[in-house]
């Protein structure tokens, strides 16, 4: 039973883990995109199209709008089952060491089977 309880902490620090490095990734993708869009005004500033007024707030109207629709992009998930995830194989993990890597996919997936079927009678109970 040990094992399971490592697998569900290890399984919990990933996600914690996958979570840390989305907001990194989703700050430097921001920080990119006002980087080009302070490029873009101020090319229409030297352009004479837009004042330095108007160039800050399409600034930060297009950064506003990205965060906008980042935060709204994710698929609802209405059911009350946890995401299913699939593991694959990659074509060269797969071909050079089939029979090892295949044992123990197939032991993850049984326990991941095992977790799922004890949460559900959890929360039946």
């Amino acid at each position: 039973m040990a094992g399971i309880g490592n697998f569900v902490q290890k399984a919990f620090f990933m996600g914690v883990g996958l979570a840390s490095y989305a907001g990194e990734k989703a700050t430097t993708k921001f920080q990119e995109l006002r980087s080009q869009a302070e490029k873009l005004a101020d090319e229409m500033v030297k352009r004479g199209e837009m004042t330095a007024d108007e160039a800050s707030k399409f600034v930060d109207e297009l950064v506003k709008q990205a965060q906008q629709q980042a935060v709204e992009s994710p698929q609802p998930n209405n059911s009350q089952e946890p995401r299913r995830i699939e593991i694959l194989d990659d074509e060269e993990s797969a071909s050079s060491s089939a029979t090892s890597n295949s044992g123990s996919a197939d032991n993850l997936r049984a326990q991941v089977q095992a977790l799922q079927d004890e949460l559900r009678r959890l929360q039946r109970d």
